[in-house]
């Protein structure tokens, strides 16, 4: 049975998340790829301050196709996450709770969820589609022209995804291919 988790996530919510747990998020998210994270972390090398406050939340890396009749947003999949693993750290130690992708992480971003006590979530790639339904409105909050890139906020209404690293370390993308070994 799914946790639900009432967003803005809580470092309560985070401890009692376990890797491998099913969730449904409810409340607002951010989103961002590669392109906005760079940015990002540019204005953090430079001192500069950021155009959005991530303090709390979580982002949700997914660059939406168009928008058909009667949805927020079109297809909404996840985006491989190993291309945020350069930013990640800084954004995490920045105040960042949560993030929201597909596949592993590097050995730092592992070692900055521990250190920072923050939780990573696993959408179902191919699920685009689906995931799509939870998406109830988006915002655009900066860099719209990065188009798919830019940085939304979203309302969710249970979007589905898993803890795939929890807040101690412990890495489904570890652990469940063992129990699968011949």
């Amino acid at each position: 049975m799914a946790k639900r988790i009432t967003l803005p996530i809580t470092d309560e919510d985070i401890k009692n998340l376990k890797a491998g747990d099913s969730v449904l998020l409810s409340g607002t998210i951010l989103t961002g790829r590669d392109a906005a994270h760079k940015r990002l972390y540019e204005l953090i090398q430079n001192g500069d301050s950021l155009p959005v406050d991530i303090k709390g939340e979580i982002i949700y890396y997914v660059g939406p196709a168009p928008a058909k009749p009667g949805y927020a947003v079109g297809p909404a999949g996840p985006t491989s996450s190993y291309r945020m693993d350069k930013y990640a750290p800084t954004l995490l130690e920045l105040g960042l709770k949560g993030m929201i992708g597909k596949g592993a992480r590097n050995k730092e971003v592992v070692e900055s969820i521990v250190k920072n006590k923050c939780v990573y979530f696993a959408a179902i790639g191919g699920a685009a589609a689906l995931i799509a339904k939870s998406i109830k409105s988006e915002e655009m909050l900066c860099y719209e022209d990065l188009g798919t890139e830019a940085i939304r906020r979203y309302t969710v209404e249970d979007f589905p995804c898993i803890v795939a690293i929890d807040s101690d370390g412990n890495n489904v993308y570890e652990t469940e291919p063992i129990k699968y070994r011949k």
